[in-house]
């Protein structure tokens, strides 16, 4: 399957994004209005199958640019899981210059098969989260 990544939040519309959230259990509820500003201030990444206008994908990266990124909102549209579409999103973002060297945080309950293919380790006992009130 041929496809294209695109970067950077300007390259793809907030409506598709927020499709491919509305897929997720942690961001289904997430409001129009949020996910504009969450994608202004990030790195974002957008795949898209080609021959084709919808959005297939998405990623996006919070960091310091110094020591940390943190991977999040990792999502490929359901008709195109298990084609490969979310290896080729983390990789293209795990081979950015910029996050060389940094430490990589994400937080997932599954998926992380995926993950330990790039060197992510479930940490048991260390990891902490404050939930989000949306």
């Amino acid at each position: 399957m041929d496809f294209r990544i695109e970067e950077g939040a300007d390259a793809m519309r907030v409506e598709d994004v927020a499709r491919l959230l509305g897929m997720t259990y942690w961001a289904d509820k997430r409001p129009l209005s949020q996910i504009e500003k969450s994608m202004r201030h990030s790195s974002c990444y957008g795949i898209y199958v080609d021959g084709e206008e919808k959005l297939a994908g998405f990623a996006r990266v919070i960091s310091d640019f110094a020591t940390t990124y943190y991977l999040c909102d990792v999502i490929v549209d359901e008709a195109h899981r298990g084609r490969g579409l979310g290896r080729a999103l983390v990789a293209h973002i795990e081979s950015r210059p910029e996050f060389a060297g940094l430490r990589g945080i994400l937080i997932t309950r599954d998926a992380h098969g995926l993950y330990e293919k790039f060197g992510y380790a479930v940490l048991n006992g260390r990891a902490m989260v404050k939930q989000m009130k949306c």
